[in-house]
């Protein structure tokens, strides 16, 4: 009992510098940023005709500059994550995690309508997101229960009940809001910490199976989650309304043959495709880069995802490998979501392709948390920390 806790303090000791940092992983970071090069080039060409349209003919860079600005700030918070010691991270997990919660409750009240969606919240005249915070503050919560649980992860009482309180704490907010895609991209994320936790297999297929049960009623009691699924599985039906989304999508994909009608010659841009400056920004992609020009792309975003699990296995302690883990599971499930929707592989589920899709919150916040990656990859060199020693 007494050897029991004494190593409960030990896993419970806040996380202390530990050798000289060294500077930030540059092949990743050379990726971040020709990611979003490239993905700031393709937005205005998909937003260009929008633009015009909602500006009356006056301005084809709307939503480029806006986007160009948050890209700013986003890299100025990689920058400043990538200088902040993890042990920051460790210790403000559950304040953030808190604050987290209260803006999601705040949308319920003060929310901002967009789109048919209360999702969003003003303050000073800055719209944003909260969920997107949310996202980052899950993921940074269970990593410190990660280190904090340890080996009694493979418990039920603390890989299950201790992860699946904290996750629901998000989850519950996220669902009143009827924010299903953002509960899906959360609990996908959570299953994979989970599992790197401890948690035994079986548990987690039972939550799998329950979290199915709870998808199949979700949609059952919300008619425009039934019209999505009915829109994927027969577009043709009514090419008009619920189908015409996705069949304005693949009439892009389609046609941009082998190598593209050549960028900003995209036809399905003129107001054919809905969203195509957000969500829908790949078929516009594969419509004027063609197939060679979207594999190229689809191959930097591997690599950027294999260079940030290879960061993570390297990091010096268990919280910094399960957070630069987690943060890149986020990362690779929203583009495998993005992808497999605009292709018609999925429902429609409202995820944006990350560097690419119109959103400050979503750039500034994906930026942000690539930074934290960053800051993880200073210690790659180093030993890696035993929980004796910290």
């Amino acid at each position: 009992m007494a050897a029991e806790r004494h190593l409960r303090a030990k896993e419970n000791r806040p996380l202390r510098k530990y050798g000289r940092d060294e500077s930030v992983d540059f092949p990743f970071l050379f990726l971040v940023l020709l990611l979003l090069g490239i993905g700031l080039t393709m937005l205005y060409s998909a937003s260009y005709a929008q633009s015009l349209y909602d500006t009356g003919y006056q301005n084809s860079a709307r939503y480029f500059l806006k986007q160009a600005v948050c890209a700013v700030i986003g890299i100025l918070a990689m920058y400043g994550f990538s200088r902040i010691p993890v042990g920051f991270w460790y210790r403000m997990a559950w304040p953030l995690y808190g604050a987290s919660i209260l803006l999601l409750l705040s949308v319920l009240v003060f929310g901002q309508k967009v789109n048919g969606a209360r999702r969003w919240i003003n303050i000073a005249g800055i719209r944003f997101q909260p969920s997107e915070v949310a996202k980052f503050t899950m993921i940074l919560l269970l990593a410190r229960l990660t280190r904090e649980f340890g080996s009694r992860a493979e418990k039920f009482r603390y890989g299950v009940l201790g992860f699946g309180l904290a996750i629901m704490g998000i989850l519950v907010p996220l669902a009143l809001e009827k924010h299903l895609s953002a509960i899906l991209l959360m609990g996908m994320v959570a299953v994979v910490m989970m599992f790197v936790a401890g948690t035994k297999i079986k548990w987690l297929l039972g939550g799998a199976a329950a979290a199915g049960v709870f998808v199949v009623v979700y949609i059952s009691f919300m008619g425009y989650a039934g019209d999505r699924v009915t829109a994927w599985l027969h577009p043709e039906l009514d090419p008009g309304d619920t189908g015409y989304q996705i069949l304005q999508s693949l009439y892009a994909i389609g046609s941009g043959g082998l190598f593209g009608l050549g960028l900003g010659k995209s036809r399905q841009k003129y107001l054919y495709l809905p969203f195509q400056y957000n969500d829908y920004i790949f078929p516009v992609i594969c419509e004027e880069l063609g197939l060679v020009g979207a594999a190229v792309i689809i191959v930097l975003f591997s690599a950027l995802i294999l260079r940030g699990y290879w960061i993570a296995l390297r990091a010096r302690d268990r919280f910094s490998t399960v957070l630069g883990a987690g943060l890149v599971t986020l990362m690779a499930l929203q583009i495998i979501l993005n992808l497999c929707v605009v292709t018609n592989l999925l429902p429609s589920t409202g995820i944006a392709l990350p560097f690419f899709s119109y959103g400050g919150t979503a750039l500034a916040m994906n930026l942000g948390e690539m930074g934290v990656v960053l800051q993880i990859s200073r210690y790659r060199n180093q030993r890696k920390i035993q929980e004796a020693d910290i």
